[in-house]
């Protein structure tokens, strides 16, 4: 079945860096788009990127262009969104998801299949 696991979250002080994963298994990572989202407590969950399955497209919530960068491993069925520069209003549970689609799509309801999480925390 569809499988999505992230890693690589963690507590970091601001302006550092964090490297999340997303690894995939069940259906072939390469085929379709892979978005991240996160949501802060109290928040709802917002998108922060995503990247088509050929990864002639990418997208970057606007707050977030040139601090995050997303990439991905076909070979390891794995898409990565690297993080830099974080501050505090970047804490929230990170998640990647796919909608088993090519192309990326903005509303959450066209993900249909996500991870658990991995949290995030930046701050002193």
């Amino acid at each position: 079945q569809v499988q999505l696991v992230e890693s690589g979250g963690g507590l970091v002080q601001p302006g550092g860096s964090l490297r999340l994963s997303c690894t995939a298994s069940g259906f072939t990572l390469g085929n379709y788009a892979i978005g991240w989202f996160r949501q802060a407590p109290g928040k709802e969950r917002e998108g922060v990127s995503c990247i088509s399955s050929d990864d002639s497209s990418t997208y970057y919530a606007d707050s977030l262009k040139g601090r995050f960068t997303i990439s991905r491993d076909n070979a390891k069925s794995t898409v990565y969104l690297q993080m830099n520069n974080l501050k505090p209003e970047d804490t929230a549970v990170y998640y990647c998801a796919t909608g088993l689609r090519r192309l990326c799509r903005e509303e959450l309801a066209a993900y249909a299949y996500w991870g658990q999480g991995t949290q995030v925390t930046v701050s002193s």
